[in-house]
């Protein structure tokens, strides 16, 4: 019995210290194919209700019900083309995206989760269309 005791506290620890070296800052991989500049991103079965960021951080887009905010990622995949993560924003909310680059100017979003209470799940095609705009 003590050495199954053992045992399980060991793995414990292990899974606590892989999640912990997960939850740090990436290189997402795939992210660097991205050129810089401004992106419209047009999510599947909403029609004429594109919205348009100036894409500095491609991290940006691994949040996209969650912009802005500060939250822990988990990497599930780091791979050349596709990069897929889980993210935890406390009260805000939590999700899963798998981001694909198709080339370096259009990429494939699929994210679910939870924002403000409410579940989510979307699925976003992003298009750099130009450089961003100085703000007036």
């Amino acid at each position: 019995m003590i050495g199954k005791g053992l045992g399980l506290s060991g793995i414990m620890l292990g899974m606590a210290c892989s999640a912990a070296a997960l939850a740090q800052p990436a290189n997402y991989t795939a992210l660097g194919l991205l050129e810089r500049g401004e992106w419209e991103l047009a999510e599947h079965g909403h029609p004429g209700k594109a919205r348009r960021v100036c894409l500095g951080d491609p991290a940006q887009l691994l949040q996209p019900r969650h912009p802005g905010r500060q939250c822990k990622r988990f990497v599930l995949e780091n791979s050349a083309r596709r990069v897929a993560i889980t993210y935890d924003c406390g009260q805000a909310g939590q999700g899963r995206t798998t981001l694909r680059v198709e080339t370096g100017r259009l990429v494939q979003i699929d994210s679910q989760g939870v924002a403000a209470g409410a579940p989510f799940a979307m699925t976003i095609e992003g298009r750099r269309v130009g450089v961003c705009k100085a703000a007036p």
